[in-house]
């Protein structure tokens, strides 16, 4: 399978999608002001003991207290070959007051805040550090028995004698040789150690730790021959991106690709519209079928439906071949709009047994390449299948579409900042098409976001820097409504309420 990745920095946000053999797979967007918060260690102290559920609410600086299990679990090692790990033996004994670090697994979400461990994790290209975690453990994608009993060997030598200490070997430590595992090990454990001393002297809700930025991350579990370029639109990140690559010495430095386009990168390169396809909620399937899914606060709901195929044979096969098609597309909207919790499918009708089987494993096999863990249960009577799937950062969805305000949520319209980038697109489009000078009619809360947030600020010091920007207020449009023409005139005759920007 070949992957391309797209990383791009604009409007104060961070911009990635993976394509793979030529179709979007992934896409996240991050405010750089505000990181994704899941692998973040803070310094918390306990609010609230719920000794009914065992639970305790800690605080961490962050909007919301967060959850903690007093018999907490480890972290999640299921997707990883490795020794067994007593996950109660040392249960938590916390009183109100008490100050903890803890390092968040899971985000916030709705009315819920997020999910936190004690027991901490520290994520390197090759390896994993678990501090005070007896396991050691390699991942299930690396095949060649030769190759796992060496790597695990060198991890258990890491560990210097010291059981409490683990370590998991990833995916790509093959690539890499022993003195840089050993070398990756000793800087995790560095890590761990200064963040220990940080914390002895930091405040409660202090950040302790704090994972890499969205495209070092994407970076870092990306590797090998299948990665046949990395498409890069921002200056200071393709300059950041570069030194990781000349760092990692897996990845050839031709692969990084610096976007030199007057359009932006997403539009030239067709993402754009992939992205706008997954705000939908109906997908088209190749052979005519469709799809249509629904979120809810429980879980997600998909239905199959035969549309436009009519088939060859006969009504059961007809069913069978959408079915089939549609668990392929399934496996892949959950990981592209990265949809957690409980997922339920209503395929349709089969009265084959072997054909819902067909069906249930052929989700099954897909599901098992996402990263985030998935567990599907089999199909029943009424061809309902369920699985879930690990909630790994905030759904896609949530970083483009807000619940609309005007029907009580009952609908979806765009976010402001999802807003403002379709404008510095169809901005972009407009010098592209040879216009000196831009006139955007647009909500005033918008424009208002816009300069307040200076969230143009780095285009107009660099590829707008000769150009000019005229944006007219209106109270009477939507939010989500704006138009863009460019104009060519020496002079501008502009409504009395234009304002220019900046």
């Amino acid at each position: 399978m070949k992957k391309e990745w797209f990383f791009d920095c604009y409007c104060s946000q961070q911009h990635a999608a993976l394509m793979e053999d030529g179709t979007l797979t992934e896409f996240v967007i991050e405010n750089e002001r505000d990181n994704e918060i899941v692998g973040n260690v803070y310094k918390g102290r306990v609010t609230n003991v719920l000794s009914g559920m065992n639970a305790a609410f800690i605080s961490c600086g962050l909007s919301k207290n967060c959850y903690l299990s007093m018999e907490e679990t480890y972290t999640d090692y299921t997707k990883y070959d490795g020794t067994y790990v007593q996950t109660n033996a040392k249960p938590l004994n916390l009183k109100v007051g008490d100050e903890i670090i803890v390092q968040v697994t899971k985000p916030p979400r709705g009315n819920k805040g997020a999910k936190v461990t004690t027991h901490l994790s520290f994520v390197g290209n090759h390896l994993i550090y678990l501090p005070n975690t007896d396991f050691l453990g390699i991942s299930r994608k690396i095949t060649d028995e030769r190759e796992r009993e060496k790597l695990l060997k060198i991890a258990d030598k890491m560990r210097m004698g010291k059981t409490d200490d683990g370590f998991i070997v990833r995916t790509q430590a093959p690539f890499a040789t022993q003195k840089q595992l050993k070398a990756e090990a000793e800087y995790l454990k560095k890590l761990y150690n200064n963040m220990l001393k940080t914390a002895k002297n930091a405040t409660v809700g202090a950040i302790l730790y704090q994972d890499e930025e969205l495209p070092i991350r994407c970076m870092r579990d990306s590797f090998g021959g299948e990665l046949i370029a990395i498409h890069v639109g921002d200056e200071d990140l393709y300059q950041r991106l570069l030194s990781l690559i000349r760092l990692r010495g897996d990845i050839p430095e031709r692969k990084l690709i610096k976007y030199t386009g007057k359009r932006s990168m997403m539009q030239e390169y067709g993402i754009t519209p992939l992205i706008y396809n997954a705000l939908r909620p109906t997908v088209s399937l190749k052979n005519g079928g469709y799809l249509v899914i629904e979120h809810t606060e429980a879980l997600t709901a998909i239905d199959v439906n035969t549309g436009s195929y009519i088939g060859e044979t006969n009504l059961e096969e007809t069913v069978f071949a959408v079915n089939l098609e549609a668990a392929e597309e399934i496996a892949r909207q959950v990981r592209l709009r990265n949809v957690g919790g409980i997922v339920v499918v209503d395929f349709i009708d089969m009265t084959e047994e072997a054909h819902r089987l067909a069906v249930t494993e052929k989700l099954q096999t897909l599901l098992a390449q996402d990263k985030a863990k998935c567990n599907v249960l089999p199909m029943s009577e009424l061809c309902l299948t369920q699985f879930t799937r690990k909630r790994v950062g905030r759904e896609a969805l949530s970083y483009l579409v807000k619940p609309c305000p005007h029907c009580n949520g009952k609908s979806y319209v765009h976010e402001d900042i999802f807003v403002v980038m379709r404008i510095r697109d169809a901005i972009l489009d407009c010098f592209a098409s040879g216009y000196t000078s831009a006139i955007i009619e647009l909500n005033e809360n918008i424009m208002r976001k816009i300069l307040n947030e200076r969230l143009f600020a780095k285009e107009l010091a660099t590829r707008w820097k000769t150009t000019r920007i005229y944006m007219v207020p209106h109270k009477t449009y939507k939010e989500e409504h704006f138009t863009v023409r460019g104009d060519n005139a020496t002079v501008l005759r502009l409504p009395d309420k234009a304002q220019i920007l900046y």
